[in-house]
């Protein structure tokens, strides 16, 4: 969806398709067939933003196959649906039995990432609506914290640098602007902002900067604002909430202890890398803990639980409440609702509900649907 804000800017309201398990270019077909289009109708939109996440293998054949990059292209087009920006965090196998540490991998050191975000750009490129100029890219904040080496920091920003020089090189052939988003998170080399202030400060600020996520954000207990004193262009927000638990409540959190994604978790005081480690005594348990678990933007967990939405309403009040938004991409990101305990089977309702919300909070800001 589109919406236009007061300063005359266009705001892309997309939600993120690495909620759907398909590794291959038949499998993302159907699920923009299937639950996207359904999505679109729920919601009554001319057009619906998707936020794709091509796998390796699905990125490959793309590339391989111009045939197939245009008929995507089409497909999108008359399903009503368009792209302007891409997740690239997970490589593949997204929805693996267990994921856990393994979607950090390969990570900035290594030249598969480099590859494979590039190639991600080229598609991207292809795909962009002809009245849009600019496209972007979310991806890890370059790599979990442990092992970090100074040879291993090195090849980082060597791959960084060939990344900027790459899309600075697309640019030039395609006259599309592609930017790359990092996303803090919690337990990895860039945890929160600050950290990318002081690892990111030297990259071409053209092309690469912050990709801010609102549950990341909210774990690592910092300020609506801090994203916006870094600095650093914010190419992309994803729009998300963390689960939390008051004080005395966290034996509640073990209904979302499971075992396919990485559930970091964090109280004033305390960190541990998942909820199964807070849970046996690794953090204190009069404080409040914020957990790693996208929960739906629109709905809150059984009591005592509650969710970080109030948090993302500050961080949105933030970057596109004021004269000139901050950022022009918003992507709704709640992948785990195949894990969600006490989920509705109806994937595409629930997506709806949250683009629906979503779409309140900006209408409520002064936008206007496009």
């Amino acid at each position: 969806m589109r919406l236009r804000h007061p300063d005359g800017s266009t705001i892309h309201l997309a939600y993120c398709t690495n909620v759907h398990p398909a590794e291959d270019l038949p499998g993302i077909h159907r699920q923009l067939s299937g639950i996207a289009a359904r999505v679109r109708h729920l919601l009554g939109a001319e057009r619906l933003g998707v936020g794709l996440w091509l796998p390796r293998q699905a990125a490959g054949e793309l590339l391989a196959r111009g045939d197939d990059l245009a008929a995507l292209r089409e497909r999108l087009a008359a399903l009503g649906l368009e792209v302007v920006t891409l997740n690239g965090f997970p490589y593949r196998g997204f929805h693996d039995e267990v994921v856990k540490y393994r979607v950090y991998q390969p990570d900035w050191a290594d030249a598969e990432r480099l590859r494979y975000t590039l190639g991600l750009a080229e598609i991207l490129a292809a795909l962009l609506p002809d009245d849009v100029t600019e496209g972007t890219i979310s991806t890890l904040p370059l790599a979990w914290r442990t092992p970090w080496t100074r040879d291993k920091a090195t090849a980082v920003m060597a791959n960084l640098d060939a990344l900027a020089q790459g899309l600075r090189d697309l640019t030039h052939r395609t006259g599309k602007v592609i930017r790359v988003g990092f996303e803090p998170e919690p337990g990895c080399v860039i945890e929160i902002t600050p950290q990318a202030t002081a690892l990111l400060s030297g990259v071409d600020h053209d092309y690469l900067g912050l990709c801010l996520d609102a549950c990341h954000m909210a774990v690592g207990f910092e300020e609506p604002g801090a994203g916006a004193g870094t600095g650093l262009p914010i190419v992309k927000l994803q729009a998300s909430c963390a689960l939390e638990a008051p004080p005395g409540a966290q034996p509640a959190l073990a209904a979302f202890d499971e075992a396919r994604f990485l559930h970091q978790t964090r109280s004033a005081t305390g960190y541990a890398d998942d909820l199964g480690e807070a849970l046996a005594g690794g953090l204190p348990a009069d404080e409040s803990w914020r957990v790693h678990f996208h929960v739906p933007l629109h709905a809150d967990p059984p009591p005592p639980l509650t969710t970080s939405a109030p948090y993302l309403r500050d961080l949105l009040n933030t970057l596109l409440g004021g004269p000139s938004p901050l950022t022009r991409h918003v992507e709704v990101e709640t992948y785990t609702w195949n894990v969600l305990p006490g989920a509705s089977p109806d994937l595409a309702a629930g997506i709806a509900a949250e683009l629906d919300w979503m779409r309140g909070r900006l209408t409520s800001l002064g936008m206007k649907e496009q």
